[in-house]
């Protein structure tokens, strides 16, 4: 991933040689290789001037395995003997191997090999809970806002069952998405697909009094704006690392003493990094409040160039600390770990526009993991940016306004149908776009306000020239951040370990939420159990839900279809 992502300059997709590190390497092929901070380094493109920060290609694919890691096949349950010929034979697949032979006293299917005559049980999904009746109904509830103390007292189980039971769904339900989601990365073919991409952030209450700091993190999300298709919610958290060995793993290693790129765990925040991030914070967000939206775009350049490394948009301060299980991820590694499971996702879809909220991070990831694709022009990518500042009525007004443009446009031309006359003032729009930030990128600001985006201006990142006026406003009427902003504000919604936190009075203003989740792990498996019932249980105005659309269901799934998942 270390070549410019300047999809205009010839040195994009082109990596620049290997370094070591002290910096040795590079200069020869179009870059150079220069010290930008503490354990930062950069590669000065010669091309067209851009720095972009040199990051662990290692750690990149690390994060992508384990994003991706749900995609593996379960092992098909086959005869366990070692010597004989149908081993590894799955009974679905093979299934002339095998005889059944009736069942146990429990209810799981037995079977016998025809090459052997070894007999073996295959066990139920929920076979092992004492209360598997008890699914549904903590499923039901978890998806429905019910904090959890209440659903213990409602379906009458203790803490530890329930903590057993959203395992056993986390399970299952990402067993039942792979094999749905095995389809697309088997190449199913899509025409188009137009893609939002955001992130939302997540507070974990502190769990002792002592040190009321809360822990950060961050998840992205990608969700098609046709069908509501969620392909990802991606946090910046590794429930399957120890902390204190990983620690340990670094110290022995020297990570500590190499530039980041170039460590063992270079995607990962340990503890002695995360200090010194606090110690050095310089970033300080602007109160966006009052500013007009070209302003807010303007900001967000200003904040990203102020930066050590202009990917990483974390700013750990005295308020936050690092989770005392699992393991934190540095923010931009989980990016390039979604946006390339999303490429291997998508192998069969023939074009994809993907709209991403201003971040140059995200800009980095996507441009940087859908390199070819934007070469072949099969890709393209778009920042959208919104004001979702203004209030009820502010928005209500701003819509009224366009409305009676929109008229009075159409008395004056009355030869146009409306989608003609929305491109028409589209393309007004595009001669006179205004140029912002460092790299003078063209902003347009969109004529057509909403309730959800009620003003909107968005930036063609990736653009050859070879699109014509008419091509443009189309792609420029599509780009909305829809779809994903509205997972994110049922996920708020409908999880209420994931409601807003409070900032408090007292306290020093720390967040905390009654309900807000202790321990990142729930946070990571809930937000995984609800892509899997948003994409295939719930239903929209048409009675479709995301999958249907997509064409992954043929119908709305029952939550037993996934509980009970074989």
């Amino acid at each position: 991933m270390n070549f410019c992502k300047n999809p205009g300059c010839p040195n994009f997709g082109v990596p620049a040689a290997p370094t070591n590190s002290k910096g040795a390497g590079g200069g020869k092929d179009g870059y150079a290789v220069r010290a930008a901070g503490k354990g930062l380094q950069v590669l000065h493109c010669h091309a067209c001037g851009e720095y972009p920060p040199v990051k662990s290609n290692v750690a990149i694919r690390e994060e992508l395995e384990r994003l991706a890691g749900y995609l593996e096949p379960r092992m098909a349950p086959s005869c366990p003997n070692l010597a004989c010929k149908n081993h590894g034979a799955g009974i679905a697949t093979d299934s002339d191997a095998y005889q059944a032979f009736g069942r146990t006293a429990s209810g799981g299917q037995r079977y016998r090999c025809k090459a052997c005559r070894r007999t073996f049980t295959v066990r139920k999904a929920a076979a092992g809970q004492r209360t598997p009746h008890k699914n549904k109904l903590v499923f039901s509830l978890l998806m429905n806002k019910t904090p959890f103390r209440r659903i213990g007292e409602v379906a009458d189980i203790n803490p530890k069952t329930l903590y057993d039971k959203i395992d056993f769904l986390h399970r299952q339900g990402l067993a039942f998405a792979a094999h749905r989601e095995r389809r697309l990365q088997d190449g199913l073919s899509i025409a188009r697909l137009y893609i939002g991409v955001d992130r939302q952030d997540y507070a974990v209450n502190w769990t002792r009094r002592e040190d009321k700091r809360n822990v950060q993190l961050t998840a992205v999300g990608s969700a098609d704006n046709a069908t509501g298709y969620v392909f990802g919610m991606h946090l910046n958290f590794d429930l399957g690392l120890t902390a204190s060995q990983i620690e340990r793993e670094s110290k022995a290693c020297g990570d500590l003493e190499l530039p980041q790129p170039f460590r063992r765990h270079a995607r990962l925040w340990l503890e002695a990094d995360y200090q010194a991030a606090v110690q050095n914070r310089r970033v300080t967000p602007v109160p966006r409040t009052h500013q007009s939206l070209s302003a807010r775009v303007a900001a967000c350049y200003d904040e990203a160039n102020a930066r050590e490394d202009i990917e990483d948009f974390e700013v750990p301060d005295r308020t936050t600390q690092l989770p005392d299980a699992g393991m934190q991820i540095h923010a931009e590694y989980t990016l390039y770990g979604h946006f390339f499971l999303l490429r291997r996702l998508l192998p069969g879809t023939e074009k994809i526009r993907f709209f991403l909220d201003e971040d140059a991070g995200m800009r980095a990831a996507c441009l940087g993991a859908f390199q070819p694709d934007i070469r072949d022009r099969r890709c393209d990518a778009f920042y959208v940016r919104i004001n979702k500042d203004m209030t009820v009525d502010e928005r209500k007004r701003a819509l009224a306004d366009s409305r009676q443009a929109f008229r009075a446009l159409q008395e004056q031309r009355p030869d146009l149908d409306q989608q003609a006359l929305r491109l028409l003032l589209i393309k007004e729009q595009l001669h006179a776009m205004a140029e912002i930030g460092q790299w003078k990128d063209r902003w347009l600001t969109h004529p057509f306000p909403s309730m959800g985006e009620p003003e909107k201006a968005i930036c063609y990142l990736t653009g050859y020239g070879d699109y014509d006026e008419d091509h443009l406003a189309w792609l420029y009427n599509k780009a909305s951040l829809r779809a994903i902003d509205v997972f994110f504000m049922l996920v708020r919604r409908r999880l209420s370990l994931l409601e807003p936190p409070l900032a408090t009075m007292s306290n020093a203003r720390r967040l905390w939420h009654g309900y807000s989740a202790y321990n990142p792990r729930s946070i990571a498996k809930v937000l995984d159990i609800f892509r899997v019932f948003y994409n295939y249980v719930l239903i929209g105005h048409d009675k479709k839900t995301p999958a249907m659309r997509l064409g992954l269901a043929k119908g709305r799934v029952a939550l037993e279809d996934i509980i009970y998942f074989a």
